[in-house]
């Protein structure tokens, strides 16, 4: 494996870096104190990620996409990751790759407008009785003739309340074993019958939202269908191998800035007459710091790796996204150590780091999800 970059994966890092420190940190501190990403702010950025080639970069060049490779991908994430989550993934984004597994009749009414910028999709999988088991949904689509009625209810579904069309996830039969199996749908959110109503207050990401999605005997014809019939978890599955990656990725990124805030910290704060970045206690801290990052980042940019080289596996990217998040949550509370007082002072974006970083072993997998994909990856071959 070949740890330089490439000048093209340079460029791209260079680019993106100044995207995010030229149009993305100056309107950090408005969606800190106000809790909202303006929709005109978004609009507005979303029109300069496009002008600058940033936007939709996850997919191939033949649907629109740049056509990055994994580990370009990971870096190109990594950038964006240094900023507030909301103007990062609200207004440079990122079309869920599911999308490519449709028909181009699909294509031409979902996917390629959302490259464009005319269109943005949600993902619903999460309901309020299942979320680490997605076998758990009740969310139900029954055929009636032609068409699917859909019926269950939805939530933590990230900026549903801008987007144009959900990409449902919900039960449609059952296998020999009587177990639940589940297809996915493209679902216009100005279908009679759903409902979209506010969500649920939280501590990370301000200006993020997320919704509660209501199908109340919703209706969509056949070609509503994502894929194949009982085959939604295994789509649902390849989506959460990328997700996964791209939290590992954004979780370097914020922890690479609250350790560059750091290093200087500790090199311009005096105490007792020397910086404090002399005493050990700081600089154990600062080499601690240091260590869990590079592995994180490391271990992430590997799995990156293996995918483009199609051996990666579940595990690869469970290990990625267990480090880098758990690494995160260290690095952002040492880093507010290291600053005392003025860590936990909205002046500096450290408390913001610390609070947003309490999601990410939540979300798109927790740590114990991770921690199972990986300890059954090793039983495996055991016949354990």
């Amino acid at each position: 494996m070949d740890f330089g970059l490439t000048d093209e994966q340079r460029s791209i890092v260079e680019v993106t870096r100044a995207f995010v420190e030229r149009e993305l940190y100056p309107h950090e501190e408005e969606v800190e104190r106000t809790g909202v990403l303006r929709p005109e702010l978004a609009a507005q950025i979303r029109a300069k990620a496009l002008a600058a080639g940033l936007y939709a970069a996850n997919m191939p060049e033949e649907v629109g996409g740049a056509g990055l490779d994994t580990v370009t991908w990971v870096l190109y994430e990594k950038e964006l990751g240094r900023a507030s989550y909301a103007l990062h993934y609200t207004g440079v984004v990122r079309p869920s790759n599911i999308l490519l597994a449709g028909t181009e009749a699909q294509r031409e009414r979902y996917l390629y407008p959302c490259v464009r910028g005319e269109k943005i999709d949600c993902l619903a999988m999460t309901e309020p009785g299942a979320g680490s088991d997605m076998r758990g949904m009740r969310t139900k689509a029954v055929r009636q003739g032609d068409d699917w009625v859909i019926r269950g209810t939805k939530h933590f579904i990230s900026h549903a309340d801008e987007a144009d069309f959900v990409i449902l996830v919900a039960v449609t039969g059952a296998d020999h074993a009587g177990r639940p199996t589940m297809s996915t749908f493209l679902v216009d959110l100005d279908t009679p019958g759903l409902h979209v109503h506010p969500g649920y207050r939280n501590v990370s990401h301000r200006g993020y939202t997320n919704s509660i999605l209501e199908f109340d005997d919703v209706r969509v014809g056949a070609d509503a269908l994502l894929g194949e019939e009982g085959k939604g978890f295994e789509l649902a599955g390849t989506w959460l191998g990328s997700t996964r990656l791209q939290v590992a990725a954004s979780c370097l990124g914020r922890a690479e800035r609250a350790l560059e805030l750091s290093v200087r910290q500790a090199a311009t704060r005096e105490q007792f007459g020397q910086p404090i970045g002399r005493f050990q206690g700081v600089g154990f801290k600062l080499a601690d710091m240091a260590t869990e990052l590079r592995a994180a980042e490391l271990m992430t940019l590997h799995a990156a790796w293996k995918h483009d080289q199609g051996t990666v596996n579940d595990a690869d990217i469970a290990m990625a996204k267990l480090k880098a998040t758990e690494m995160l949550a260290m690095v952002s509370d040492e880093a507010i150590q290291i600053h005392g007082g003025m860590g936990l002072m909205d002046e500096l974006p450290l408390e913001r780091i610390w609070r947003d970083a309490r999601i990410e072993r939540i979300w798109d997998g927790t740590s114990e999800i991770q921690r199972h994909i990986i300890g059954r990856s090793l039983l495996r071959p055991w016949g354990a």
